[in-house]
C-alpha cells in the first residue's frame, strides 16, 4: 500500500506538469486560429487571462491580507508575468514557433545573472560554464548573416527574448517570496497579464473586434479551461516535486512546440538554429541540475 501511495504521489505531479508543458508548447495553434477569426494577439491575451483571472480571484480572496506583506515584490511578479505572457503570445503569433520557444528558454541564463546581481548568488565554476554554453547557443541562434554578427532578426525574436527575461525576473522575485500562499502568486500572475495587455490595448486605441460568437466562445474556453488548468497544474506540480525534476519535465514544452510546428506549419528551422537551440536546452538542463546539486549541498551542511 505504501508503494502505491508513493507512486500516486509522484505520478500526479508529473502528469500535471506534462499537461502544462504540452499546453504552452502547443497553445500557438489555437491562438493563430483565433487571430485568423479576427481576434488580434493583444485582444486574445486580454480575454483569455481575464477569464482565467476571475476564478483566480476567488481562490486568492481568503489570503488577501498577505498582499501587504511584500507589495513591491508582488507588483514585480504581476508586471513581469504580465509582460512575459503578452510578449510570448505575440511572439508565437508572428514568429517561427521553434525559434521563439528556444529563445524564450534562454531564461536560465538571465535568471543566473539576475540572482548574481540581485540576490548575491555568485555562480560556481559549473554555473559559469553553463552560462557559456547558453551564450554560445544564443549567438548561434541570433547570428544574422546580413549583419555579420548576432542580433535579433525581427520583432518576434525581441519579444521571445524579453519574455524570457520577464520570466527570470518573476522567478527571482518568487524566490524572495517562498512562503507567500500559492493562490496569491497565481492571481498576481493572471491579473498582471490583464493589466499589461489592457494598458497596451488602450495605448494603441485598439477597437473592440467584430468577430463571430464562436470566436469569442473559443477564446473564453481557451482561457477558462486551458490557461486556468495549465497554470494550476504548473503551480501544483512545481510545489510537489523537487525543482530540478520539475524544470526538466517542463522542457517537454520545447518538444511539444517543435513537433506541433513541424506537423502543422511549413516553418523551417536551419541546421545552425537547431544546433544553437540544442545548446540552449543543454544549458537549461545543466542549470537545473546544478541547482539540484547546490540544494543538496545546503541540506548536507544543515545536517552537519
Amino acid at each position: 500500500m505504501g508503494t502505491n501511495v508513493l507512486k500516486n504521489s509522484t505520478v500526479t505531479p508529473v502528469l500535471l506538469l506534462m499537461w502544462a508543458a504540452t499546453f504552452w508548447g502547443t497553445v500557438w495553434y489555437p491562438l493563430r486560429l483565433l487571430e485568423t477569426a479576427g481576434l488580434s494577439g493583444l485582444w486574445t491575451t486580454w480575454v483569455i487571462f481575464t477569464v482565467a483571472a476571475l476564478p483566480g480571484l476567488w481562490l486568492a480572496w481568503p489570503h488577501r491580507r498577505v498582499l501587504w506583506d511584500q507589495p513591491g515584490l508582488l507588483l514585480l511578479i504581476a508586471l513581469a508575468n504580465g509582460w512575459l505572457n503578452t510578449a510570448f503570445v505575440l511572439a508565437v503569433l508572428d514568429g517561427n514557433i521553434v525559434r521563439v520557444l528556444l529563445l524564450f528558454y534562454l531564461s536560465p541564463l538571465w535568471s543566473t545573472l539576475l540572482a548574481w546581481w540581485w540576490l548575491g548568488e555568485r555562480p560556481s565554476r559549473f554555473g559559469l560554464a553553463t552560462l557559456a554554453v547558453a551564450m554560445i547557443g544564443a549567438l548561434l541562434m541570433l547570428w544574422n548573416p546580413q549583419l555579420g554578427f548576432p542580433w535579433p532578426q525581427d520583432q518576434a525574436d525581441w519579444l521571445a527574448i524579453s519574455a524570457g527575461i520577464g520570466f527570470s525576473f518573476s522567478n527571482v522575485a518568487v524566490r524572495r517570496l517562498k512562503h507567500m500562499p500559492t493562490p496569491i502568486k497565481a492571481a498576481m500572475t493572471w491579473w498582471g497579464v490583464v493589466v499589461v495587455a489592457g494598458i497596451w490595448l488602450l495605448l494603441i486605441q485598439a477597437p473592440l473586434p467584430a468577430i463571430s460568437s464562436s470566436a469569442w466562445i473559443g477564446a473564453i474556453v481557451l482561457g477558462g479551461i486551458g490557461v486556468f488548468s495549465a497554470s494550476l497544474a504548473l503551480i501544483y506540480g512545481v510545489k510537489k516535486m523537487p525543482i530540478h525534476r520539475s524544470a526538466v519535465i517542463l522542457l517537454f514544452e520545447l518538444v511539444a512546440g517543435a513537433v506541433s510546428s513541424q506537423w502543422l506549419t511549413n516553418e523551417i528551422v536551419t541546421t545552425t538554429e537547431w544546433f544553437g537551440g540544442a545548446l540552449i536546452v543543454l544549458a537549461a538542463y545543466l542549470s537545473v541540475q546544478g541547482a539540484s546539486d547546490g540544494s543538496q549541498h545546503e541540506v548536507m551542511k544543515e545536517k552537519k
